[in-house]
This record gives C-alpha cells, structure tokens and sequence, in this order.
C-alpha cells in the first residue's frame, strides 16, 4: 500500500486519470497477500508480524490478522479497488488526479494500518491519520467545501483525543501497550477504577467517528466531497473505523450494564433519525448519507447487545453495508454525470434509456430495503433476532424500534429507484455509460446477490471475527437465507417491515408533504457554528490585551503571572532555602558588567545602541556559562546573540534611528515594574541556587553515555540519542512554525514600494570583500562543528545558527528585497527527511533513532562513527530552514521610514471592492447544511 501512495502522482503524470486501474492493481495485490494467510486465520489462528518503533516503551508496530481485522481489511482493499477503478472513468481530464490517488490510498492504507494494529499506540496513530485524510478529501475543492471538512475534522479529531486518553489509561492499568495482552488481561481493565472512564472514551470516539447521534450531522454536512471519496468514506473506511474500534475494545465492557444500555440507546436514536432524514431528501447523494448514518446507527445498536450471534450480525451488516451503498453511491455519480442532477425531482423514467444502471441500482436498493434473497436481507433479519436477545420486554421494545427503522429504510430504499428510473422519460437524449464506467458498480451489486444466496459459506470467516472479538473459542453465528420456522419471530418482523415500508412508500406524496414540513428548531450544523463562533469571541477576548504593535500588552500576562507566583508561594508555606554554593570573584565580575550593560540599555535612546547593549548582555550571559562549564550552552548563546545583531541591521536599517520619546510617567511606571520584577527574580535565584541535587539519572548519563550512545558530548548525545524523539518533535514545530511565518508573511510589497527600497545608496566594496572571505569560512566552522558535535561542544542546532550567519553576511551587501538563494521549504523538508532517515537506520538495532556507532580507523587515524551525525544533519537541515524563512520573510517588503505617511494614507490593496460569497452550491448539489462563520 505505501507503494500506491509512493506511486500516484507518477502514474498520474504518465496515465492521467488511468492511473486509477494500476492502483487498483495494486490494492488487489495486497489484498492478494493479505488472504495468503486467510486459510490459517479461518482455521482458528491468527498471522502476527512485530517491527520494534520505541523499545524502552515497548511500542512497535506489531501487526495481527485475526478475523475480525480480516473483515475490515477486504472491504478497505477491496471497496478501495473499485472505487480507484471508478475514478478512472469519473474524474476528468482536468482534475488534479495524482493528489487524489494519492490521498485515498493513503487513506486506504491508514485503514489497514488501523485494523492491523496489534499495538494501542500505532492503532491511535492510524485512526488519526484516517481523520487527516478524510478533511483533506472533503475540503479538496474550495471554500464551499472546506467548511463541512472543518466540522468533520473537529468532530472526529475530539474523537481522536478521547481515543488517545482512553489509550494511555489502557497503557497505565496493564503496563502494555500490545493490544493481545491488555484484551487477554481484559479482568485487569474491568476491575480498575479507570475501567468507566476507559469504555466512556472508546464509546465517544466511536460515535464521532461512525456520525452518531448527536455527532451525526457531520457525515451528511460532507457530502459536498467527490463522488467516490463518498462512496470510500461511507462504505469502507472513515465511518467504519469507529465500529472497528468499538467491535475490538467490546469484550472488556459487554457485561457493564451501562456499556450496553448507551450503545443500544444512541443506536436506536440514530438509525431512526437517519432513517427518517434520508426518507426527506430529495437529493440522491444527501438521502444516501442520511442512509448511511441510520445504518450505522442499527450496527450500532447491534454492539451494544454484546452477544455472539449480535456481534456477528453487526459484522455482516458492516460487510452488506459496504456492498450496496459502495453501488449506490458510484451510481449515483453515473447518474449525475450522464443526467446532470441528482434531484428525483428533475429525473424520471432513466430505466428506458439507462437500463444497465436501473438494473445494477435495483439489485442495491433491493438489498439496503432488506428484501430476499439479497445479503441486506439476511442481515437485517439476523439482527431482529439479536435484539429480541435483550433481557424481559426490552428485546420487543428494541425489537419494534428497528422494525420501524427498517419500514423507513424499505420506504427510502424504493423511493430512490422510483424517484430515477420510474415514470415517463423526460431526457430522451440519454444513454447508459461505458462498462467500464459500471464495471466497478456492478461488482458489489451483484455479490450482494450471490453472497446471500450462499449466505452460508460466510458462516466460518464471522464465526473468527466474533471469536477476535470475545476472545472465546464458542461461536456459531448460524448464518442461513431462510428462516429457522415460519414462526420465527424475525420472519413476522420482516413482513411487519415489508408491510408498513410498503405503505410508506405508496403513501410517498403526503408523507414526502408532510416530512418537508419537518423543521427542527436546532440542528447539529447550527449548535456547531454556534459553539464555533463562542469559541472565537472568547479568543478574541483573551487575545485583545496582546493585539497590540506595543511591548507592555505583550508582557503584562507572563509579567503579571510571575509576580502572582511570588505572592502565592509565602502563603501555600513558601520554599526552603539552602545555603546557596560560595560565589566566586569572577562571578561577581560578571555581574558587575552585566549591571552596567543594563544601565545603558535603559538609558540609550538609540536603536543600534539598544542591540548593542542587548548584545553584550548576552555575550556577558555566555561567559557565565562558560564558567560554569557548560561550553555547547555558551555555544548556543553566543551564535544566538551575533545573529540577532546581524538580523537587526537588516532590519534597523529600515527605521528611525532613536526611539520614539516617552513620557515621564510611563518611565516612571515601567521602572517600577522592572525593580519589582527584578527582585523577584533576584530572590527566587538566590532561593533556588543549590536546591537540585546531582539524581540518579543525571550520573547514569554522565557514566553511560560514551558506552550506550558512543559520544563523549553529554548535551548533545542527550538531544540526538536518549531523547531523540523529543527532539525529532521540536524539529517538526520549527516546520510547523516556519510553514506559518512563510504563509502569515508573504513579504511582498506593492511595485511602487519595491521601486523606492530595491537598493540602498552607499560603497559596498567592504561588505562585498568581507563577504567573499568570510561566509566561506563561516561555512567551513558550521560544518566543523556539525562533524564534532557528538564527542566536543557542537551539533546540529549551533551548527546551524553558524551557518546562518553566513547567509546574513551574505545578504548584508544586498537589499533587503533580494530573496536568499536557500529556499526554506527545501531545507525544512530536507531536514524532516534526513531525521525519519537516521530514525529509520536505528531499527536495524531494534527500534527507530536508535543508534549505530562504529569507528574509521587508518594507521594512527581514529574517529568514532554513529548514525547520530545524520540525525543531527536532519536538525541542522530544519534550523537553518526556520532561520533563512525567517530572514526572507522579515527583511522583505519593508518601507522605509520616510515613506511610512505616504503609503498608511492609501488604502490597502484589497480595499477596492467588497467582499462578496462566492461558494454558494450549485443547483444540483446537496444543501444539507448550513454554512457557518469564517
């Protein structure tokens, strides 16, 4: 599968839109190796295969394929398939077809990473990328489509954190994060005090995912996506995996009273609102996503009862679910296409001119309204039987809550073929699509129909899914086509939902009147936008103090908390004090200067002098460092400081040369403050001094580090090796942060403003000279120090920071304008890649960033070797990648100050013309929701 993610954009470069059947290909492939080890799981046994990520954590990609992940994985191979075969003849020429197969089979491959997973924590991983994929498939064409992408993104990623805390508590109660041990320890989940909290995340992460009640609104609210990312989402992959889950962690909560009671009710509630809404569309897209929530809603349901035969009725459903509404919704894009609508109310009679697609949508319907001999049939009525199940009258009471259900699903079932193919003909001009635009619907339509014929030979492949799920080697899920006796209470419930489905159908035009009259006074979308939008007031609110171009809004907060915390430590019983270590005179030498540092930085008005000052202050900060021994500290400090003053230059030189004047009160008030924040500072030193003591940890780091890491650099083996995933994340922030400023500040500035700052007058022979000479030398330092880092004071990060000074030297001769030759993405990318890379070479050794040490040794020749340098190059790649991003982003554009009044009297650029909407849908397309604030 990462092949196909690897492979889509080049095949879509050399096939275009063909490059749906290689793909295709491909995920039949898998599929192909996948059920090479089928016959060992339908014979009782499971296929494991382990990849150690964190060894001291013990994280690792282990993998298993039991029944229950055999189910999910051929409907997301195989749905997937079809669906890349149908996107071959949908899109068009025009369309970006490489993103596309590039998505969905990442999302393909999330899915079948996600049912794969023998560990909880890659399991959380895969869920969330799921999340990731579907918002960037929703919201691939614009504005309109973006906001339903938002909602379901947030929706669905609040399910993501409720999975990820329910995870770590999982990991906490068992000491495990395999997910064998914890559900063969299932007595250990049940008897913890967590065990509640535990089942109520699991609960609410599902229904998010699987549009519960009252997260429903979300699956209907996407449809404005593409015709097959529908038709993936809803049949084999995003609302799938919320069941997925659910089936996987149910063994633990089945005999929780309030496991069952919560599943079974908001199932109920939601296969019959969906039921309903879907009975009220008019839009074929929008009645099939009403239609899938109400079908997720009874599998549901169908968990939540917890039995063997329940279980595995909620698998075959998922399976006859998958089947026909993957044709119903590749239908339904051929008819949108060939009759350009999807409204019943603007189509009628197609069966004459498109008698294939009637057929193939017929043989779907029949199966979604439950009707024999069709695979939807037998599932529907196995699930009568499972919840006649519940204990004493509830199982009725269930029981004639689904049957309602199932009449409204019949009824909607037939009001979609009729609405499209019933009737006189109105589009004579029509014909039926090319077989290979069908093709990929009539797959699934026609095994519905075989499958329920042979309903029987499925018996063995849900009699293991439901022994993954319970953990028991007893189950026999009697899958049959015909009823144990014409008596059996599920037979008369399947005529009582023909009956009344039939007369809501034939009744279709009151009840159609009636339904359009049915207008709820809140829906999900508007309790959405609404909570959207007192979200953004309150951030507006905690943001307004600090929206200011002034510095004192900015500090008041981090200012006003330190002075708060010294308050509060006397009365919580404050701290004791030690005896601080005995200062040294050079100490005090230090602070002397940097006394007198700070005076002139308080008096100066000039701007440079202020740099200046700031400057020496933190050259004054480094020399303590470095009488403290921590030389990579000074390093770092000292690299940080001749590089802010170099950026300022590029930046001062566009500005006054003194500050503006302040008034005497506001000196007076800002000196206040310093001397009481500066005590405060000064005491809590003095009090902290000495207080930590040399730990356990800190001598096995001094003891061990040479031997377990091979580097005699204490900080920098530290940062690459024992805590090289941490700094893998901060290397993933600096992009994040990087990515931001690049969009944020486009540093572009109008063309009469580039005409007046282009250049600056002045002789540039020293700085051309000094330039030649030096960022060669520079260079050759940041590369001296990168080799050393991991056995002398150095690595990736001063590294970087040297080297960045040879790109402001660079830039110093030239305008501000002239953009740096580094591209930031390139090196933010280049940076994250070399990083996975290093990672990656460590699992040679067992688990990812662990490192690989050696040595070169020739005649007297010696220098130790580790992967860890790559590591340290991916940081060195992604700092410097931040710092040039930096630099082009705040030294372009600018205005000089002498031009400043000019240019603020006109308008902005965008000032010419209103705003004006431009994403209302089209005529044709689903208006099931409303839009909400930007």
């Amino acid at each position: 599968m990462i092949a196909a993610v690897l492979l889509a954009r080049p095949l879509s470069y050399r096939w275009g839109r063909n490059a749906g059947y290689p793909i295709a290909a491909l995920f039949l492939l898998a599929l192909g190796m996948v059920l090479r080890d089928a016959p060992e799981v339908l014979a009782g046994g499971t296929a494991t295969g382990e990849w150690m990520w964190i060894e001291s954590f013990d994280i690792a990609l282990r993998l298993h394929l039991d029944g229950l992940s055999l189910v999910f994985t051929v409907l997301a191979l195989g749905v997937g398939a079809l669906i890349m075969s149908y996107c071959a003849r949908y899109l068009s020429e025009e369309y970006d077809h490489g993103r596309l197969y590039m998505l969905l089979s990442l999302f393909a491959t999330a899915m079948l990473g996600m049912v794969l997973s023998a560990d909880i924590i890659t399991l959380f991983v895969f869920f969330e990328i799921t999340t990731l994929c579907s918002f960037f498939l929703i919201g691939a064409q614009g504005l309109h489509q973006a906001r339903p992408a938002t909602r379901a993104f947030v929706i669905t990623a609040s399910g993501g954190l409720a999975l990820l805390t329910a995870v770590l508590l999982l990991w906490h109660v068992t000491g495990t994060t395999n997910l064998t041990e914890i559900l063969d320890d299932a007595g250990t989940v049940t008897s913890s005090p967590y065990a509640p909290w535990i089942g109520g995340l699991i609960i609410y992460a599902a229904m998010t995912k699987s549009a519960q009640f009252p997260f429903h609104f979300w699956l209907p609210d996407a449809m404005v996506a593409l015709t097959p990312v529908s038709a993936y989402l809803h049949a084999a992959t995003l609302v799938k995996a919320g069941i997925y889950v659910l089936m996987r962690f149910s063994e633990p909560f089945t005999d929780f009273w309030w496991w069952t009671t919560v599943l079974v009710v908001v199932g109920l509630i939601t296969t019959v609102i969906g039921a309903v809404f879907a009975l009220q569309q008019h839009d074929l897209k929008a009645l099939l996503a009403y239609s899938t929530v109400s079908q997720l809603g009874w599998i549901v349901a169908l968990i939540g009862v917890g039995t063997h035969d329940a279980l595995a009725v909620a698998g075959l459903h998922t399976f006859s679910h998958a089947l026909f509404k993957a044709t119903l919704f590749m239908l339904v894009g051929v008819i949108d296409k060939e009759a350009g609508s999807r409204d019943i109310r603007e189509l009628s009679g197609l069966y004459r001119v498109m008698p294939f697609t009637a057929v193939l949508t017929a043989l779907a319907a029949m199966s979604m309204a439950g009707l024999p001999p069709f695979l939807g049939f037998v599932s529907k009525e196995k699930g009568y039987y499972a919840f006649l199940e519940l204990p004493g009258h509830w199982g009725w009471i269930v029981g004639a809550i689904a049957v309602a259900s199932a009449a409204v699903t019949f009824a909607y079932s037939f009001r979609l073929l009729w609405g499209a193919f019933a009737g006189p003909t109105q589009q004579r001009g029509l014909y039926d699509a090319a077989p290979s635009f069908l093709a990929p619907a009539a797959v699934p339509a026609v095994a519905g129909l075989l499958l329920g014929l042979v309903v029987a030979y499925l018996n063995p492949l849900f009699d293991r899914m439901v022994q993954a799920t319970v953990l028991t080697e007893e189950s026999h899920p009697g899958l049959s086509l015909l009823p144990d006796s014409i008596a059996s209470p599920a037979l008369w419930m399947s005529a009582a939902t023909v009956v009344f489905g039939l007369g809501l159908f034939l009744a279709r035009e009151p009840v159609d009147r009636a339904l359009q009259r049915l207008v709820l006074p809140v829906t999900g979308v508007k309790v959405y936008d609404a909570a959207y939008a007192g979200l953004l007031r309150l951030c507006d609110l905690v943001a307004r103090p600090a929206r200011s171009g002034a510095l004192a809004p900015h500090l008041l907060w981090p200012l006003g908390a330190v002075a708060a915390l010294a308050l509060a430590i006397p009365l919580t019983g404050g701290i004791e004090v030690t005896d601080p270590p005995a200062s040294r005179p050079e100490d005090w030498f230090v602070v002397g200067l940097t006394v007198l540092a700070v005076v002139g930085l308080c008096v100066t008005r000039s701007r440079i002098g202020a740099v200046a000052m700031m400057g020496v202050i933190g050259f004054l900060v480094a020399g303590w460092f470095i009488l403290l021994g921590g030389i990579d500290l000074a390093l770092t400090q000292m690299t940080v400081e001749i590089l802010t003053v170099a950026v300022a230059v590029l930046i001062l030189r566009r500005l006054p040369k003194t500050f503006s004047p302040v008034s005497m009160l506001r000196r007076s008030g800002a000196l206040a403050v310093a001397v009481v924040l500066g005590l405060i500072a000064g005491a809590a030193t003095w009090v902290l001094t000495g207080q930590r003591q040399a730990t356990e940890a800190a001598q096995w780091y001094i003891d061990e580090t040479e031997r377990a890491a091979g580097g005699t650099n204490l900080v920098n083996s530290i940062l690459v090796d024992f805590r090289g995933l941490d700094t893998f994340g901060e290397m993933t922030v600096l992009a994040v942060a990087a990515i931001g400023l690049l969009a944020l500040l486009r540093g572009e500035a109008p063309a009469d403003e580039k005409a007046r700052t282009m250049d600056l007058p002045g002789d540039k022979t020293v700085l051309n000279t000094a330039r030649k000479i030096l960022v060669p030398l520079i260079a050759a330092v940041a590369l001296w120090l990168l080799w050393r880092g991991h056995y002398e004071p150095g690595g990736g990060f001063v590294s970087a920071l040297v080297a960045a000074l040879a790109v402001v030297i660079a830039r110093l001769p030239r305008s501000a304008e002239h953009p740096s030759r580094l591209r930031p993405i390139a090196l933010l990318a280049a940076g994250l890649i070399v990083a996975i890379a290093a990672g990656t070479l460590g699992l040679i050794q067992g688990s990812f960033l662990s490192p690989i040490t050696g040595s070169l040794e020739i005649g007297a020749f010696y220098q130790g070797l580790t992967t860890s340098l790559i590591f340290d190059l991916g940081v060195f790649f992604a700092v410097l990648g931040l710092v040039v991003a930096a630099l082009d982003r705040f030294t372009r554009g600018a205005v000089p100050h002498s031009d400043r009044l000019d240019l603020a009297a006109a308008p902005p650029p965008d000032a010419a013309e209103p705003h004006t909407d431009q994403t209302q849908p089209a005529d044709n397309q689903p208006t099931v929701a409303e839009g909400g604030p930007r």
